[in-house]
């Protein structure tokens, strides 16, 4: 008896939804879904759009412009977070502080504060002076421009194009060019997503956010072009007599490497949420904070779109093409007449099965009045 009951729950422990996803056997209809996942995109998009429009963009300093204070004679002790405390206090926000000449000196960098002299300038020379120590008329201050000026974003933006068209020419020679098209769809909305999600929280945008950025796409294309290759692996063998449909075919190799996407995704985003969570929050590395988080967000949104985007935008544009398109009409014809045939066959044996108890019902009662006449 123990025997008998141990060995169906060993199968079913076998057959786990966990062990076909660990196996590459997980049965996860993703393209059959792409309608869900592209009203979801659509919606996500919209939103991302709407805190865009809605909000902006908040960019750090480097972006903006401000006023720099340098402090050459302080005699207290005091440290970075006092500083931005001190700063926040007197209502000024998003300073940048790096302590100098072994703790007696400063150099901050705050948004614009008004005119040199006024109230509000007064109010940060005064809690600069209580924090550190030094005398206010040995606080320099002056007012300094973006660092990240509009020619250096010029050149990022010339840069990113050129990165662009050189993974759509790879991937064209690689792969083909529908799967450089949905690659390059993925990118973008990798890209608009991830900015999205910044003006929505109102995440500080700085120089090591945007590259954060460029570093998400290739991460991204990464993932992407995995999938293909598997998808055009499977794809391969297929022909005029195959049983199974281009996005059907398509489908199976993306759930034979899901987990490899998965786990892809998993050992890189722990490491990033290390430093954000740990680095970042709990040891005060300031300067990881914004090159971390810009990775944490982009990296999930790259395996949700490597997934749920990029081999669902594929097989439609490959579905498009008259040889896949007759594929899919052919193996749905056939379905159609197999599904037609058995239904005749189910619709023929209750028939059969109908007459025969009609007749047996028939005998039986001509015997019955056989035997009364006797």
């Amino acid at each position: 008896m123990t025997e008998t009951t141990t060995k169906p729950s060993s199968a079913a422990a076998g057959d786990s939804a966990f062990n076909r996803l660990f196996t590459g056997r997980s049965r996860v209809d993703f393209i059959g879904r792409s309608r869900t996942f592209l009203i979801a995109t659509l919606v996500l998009l919209a939103v991302c759009a709407a805190g865009l429009v809605l909000r902006g963009l908040n960019f750090s300093i480097d972006f903006t412009g401000g006023t720099a204070y340098t402090v050459t004679q302080a005699t207290g002790d005091f440290t970075t977070e006092q500083l931005r405390d001190a700063l926040s206090g007197a209502d000024v926000d998003g300073a940048i502080v790096q302590i100098v000449d072994d703790g007696r000196g400063a150099l901050i960098s705050t948004p614009a504060v008004g005119e040199i002299g006024g109230e509000e300038q007064s109010r940060v020379l005064q809690a600069i002076a209580d924090t550190t120590g030094a005398e206010r008329g040995s606080i320099d201050v002056s007012a300094v421009g973006p660092r990240w000026g509009e020619q250096i974003t010029r050149q990022s933006l010339r840069g990113l194009l050129v990165f662009l068209v050189l993974v759509v020419a790879y991937i064209t020679l690689r792969f083909e060019l529908r799967m450089a098209l949905a690659a390059l769809v993925t990118l973008l909305h990798d890209t608009a997503v991830t900015v999205g999600i910044y003006a929505l929280v109102g995440f500080e945008v700085s120089p090591a956010s945007v590259i954060a950025f460029l570093t998400i796409l290739g991460y991204s294309l990464y993932d992407t072009v995995v999938v293909f290759d598997r998808v055009r692996e499977d794809t391969a063998p297929l022909s005029s007599v195959s049983t199974a449909t281009y996005g059907e075919t398509a489908n199976r190799a993306l759930n034979e490497v899901l987990v490899r996407s998965l786990s892809t995704a998993m050992t890189s985003i722990l490491p990033v949420a290390s430093l954000l969570f740990i680095g970042a929050t709990v040891l005060g590395a300031g300067t990881l904070k914004d090159l971390a988080l810009a990775l944490f967000v982009g990296m999930a949104i790259g395996t949700f779109s490597s997934v749920l985007v990029a081999t669902p935008f594929l097989v439609w544009l490959k579905e498009k093409e008259p040889r896949w398109a007759e594929l899919k009409q052919r193996v749905e014809s056939r379905r159609r007449s197999a599904v037609d045939a058995a239904t005749a066959g189910q619709a023929a044996a209750v028939a059969s099965t109908t007459a025969a108890r009609r007749s047996a019902r028939q005998q039986k009662s001509s015997k019955s009045r056989a035997a009364r006449r006797r």
